[in-house]
């Protein structure tokens, strides 16, 4: 990781543990219209991200105000991730690719939700598990990142969330403008939100 500006064929060794280790990732998404919006947004909770191989990577998608990653991903694919050391050497890593937002009611839903184990779900709404497929890999330099300490996560979020059963999470997500639908009227979020039927349904977690 001291090389910047280097690509990478996978995300494995130094480059997978200094990714697993960023307390928040960003995703970068727009629509094919070149006058669409373009979508940046932070990501956080402690848990929610996964390197489920060295290609693939996935993170819990949780309940909020707008759907427009999932709208994106669901017209044409395109996501950016992309991780900022705030402590140690200078780093940044983005990983380009193409993601599909995988849904509660897909076979592969409960399977993939099982590869977050450090996070329970319940409590934030889970909504989707996004999965990543890398494209390009690559570093570049941090120098201009400010140092910052992280403390610890919020907690307003499962505080918010976890007052919700599927029916009324669901309800909240039809009385909101831009879950349904992007800020450009692509699709969103399928409604009506289906129910987890699986293991973990019963158990607790989220995405």
């Amino acid at each position: 990781m001291t090389r910047m500006g280097k690509e990478y064929a996978r995300v494995e060794g130094r480059l997978r543990t200094f990714i697993e280790a960023q307390p928040v990732f960003f995703t970068a998404s727009a629509p094919l219209a070149g006058d669409g919006t373009v979508n940046l947004s932070p990501k956080g909770v402690s848990g929610s991200f996964t390197v489920l191989d060295p290609l693939t990577l996935a993170y819990l998608d949780f309940a909020g105000s707008h759907s427009e990653t999932i709208a994106h991903l669901r017209e044409n694919g395109r996501i950016t991730l992309m991780w900022c050391a705030f402590q140690g050497p200078p780093t940044i890593v983005r990983v380009h690719g193409r993601g599909e937002p995988v849904f509660r009611d897909d076979p592969r839903f409960e399977e993939l939700v099982a590869r977050f184990p450090g996070v329970d779900p319940v409590p934030h709404g889970l909504r989707a598990v996004i999965v990543v497929h890398a494209e390009t890999i690559r570093d570049s330099c941090g120098y201009a990142v400010p140092f910052m300490e992280y403390e610890s996560d919020r907690d307003l979020h499962a505080k918010r969330f976890s007052r919700e059963d599927d029916a009324s999470l669901g309800a909240y997500f039809a009385q909101k403008e831009h879950i349904r639908t992007s800020m450009d009227g692509l699709p969103g979020l399928p409604l009506p939100l289906p129910p987890r039927t699986g293991p973990v349904a019963a158990g607790g977690e989220d995405g």
